[in-house]
């Protein structure tokens, strides 16, 4: 299993690599232009300006960012204001939009594999059919417009949701289970026809003639192996929670986090800081994802990351 992480670890810096690159040349051939939005600058203070950053050649700024990041350790500083260094708005927003994405992955799962649990083992009752609904809502409804359903509901109507506020649980709870149901949909389907295929096997069918309870042969021999198609799911789930929140922190007001800070780099180009944030993002899945391959061989022991086919 050693030799399997640190395969994986040293594709990072190729991952990376290519993200960065795909993420270059779409924010370099984007129209607009960071310096120049919504002002007048003089072409002989835009040339300086472009110089001071190394864009005033794509070719320049394409190897000396990636430089700068690893050489100084720091994302540099933002291109529209410069008095914004971009790791310290990271440091400030990553806490918010991390908890808003992880509790959304957290109720996901929950909520997920015990409507598609309960969905297989009382197939085609009034628990099936509501799961199968979830599934479709999750599936086909963004995750913007659940979160301004939310906010227009519980917001607008009863006053539940305090928007812009981020500091009691139920400000995190709101957003957060608008952005857990993509996810959450997904996780019911697999887990429904998961546990389908478990409870057909041979092994349920001789813990059931042994006496053993439903309920007990259920959560004691069946969740564990169906489980597994949904824990492969789960890196997949993460990139949905993490990136998702973005657009989620700005429909219930975030100004804090990462979402406000992503979409205006967006909308003011501002090269360094959409580029920033996305190796971030991509650095942070592919740790996820190695956790999730390993917690393979945790959950069941008869996985060999390192096993060779023949």
């Amino acid at each position: 299993m050693w030799k399997f992480i640190a395969i994986r670890v040293l594709q990072f810096p190729l991952i990376l690599g290519v993200i960065y690159l795909l993420t270059f040349t779409l924010v370099w051939i984007a129209p607009g232009d960071p310096y120049t939005s919504e002002r007048n600058v003089d072409p002989m203070v835009l040339e300086q300006m472009k110089q001071r950053d190394h864009a005033d050649r794509w070719y320049k700024f394409l190897v000396y960012y990636p430089w700068r990041i690893i050489t100084q350790g720091d994302f540099g500083r933002s291109m529209v204001n410069r008095e914004f260094s971009i790791s310290e708005k990271i440091a400030q927003g990553l806490p918010i939009s991390l908890t808003i994405g992880l509790v959304a992955l957290v109720i996901a799962v929950l909520v997920g594999m015990t409507m598609g649990t309960l969905s297989a083992v009382r197939r085609d009752g009034i628990v099936d059919y509501a799961g199968l609904s979830l599934t479709l809502i999750g599936i086909s409804v963004p995750s913007f417009v659940t979160a301004s359903v939310l906010v227009l509901v519980f917001g607008a109507w009863f006053r539940w949701i305090r928007p812009g506020s981020f500091t009691d649980v139920q400000d995190v709870i709101w957003p957060a289970l608008a952005l857990s149901l993509m996810p959450m949909a997904y996780i019911v389907r697999l887990q429904r026809v998961s546990m389908l295929d478990v409870l057909g096997a041979d092994y349920v069918r001789t813990a059931r003639a042994k006496g053993l309870s439903r309920t007990r042969v259920v959560i004691k021999h069946c969740l564990r192996n169906a489980f597994l198609p949904v824990f492969s799911y789960l890196g997949p789930a993460a990139a949905v929670a993490l990136t998702g929140s973005f657009v989620v922190e700005r429909v219930f007001g975030l100004e804090s986090g990462l979402g406000r800070l992503f979409v205006d780099s967006v909308t003011s180009r501002d090269r360094t800081m959409v580029m920033g944030l996305t190796l971030l993002y991509a650095f942070l899945l592919l740790v996820l994802n190695l956790m999730i391959d390993i917690g393979y061989v945790i959950i069941d022991p008869r996985i060999d990351l390192g096993e060779k086919k023949t």
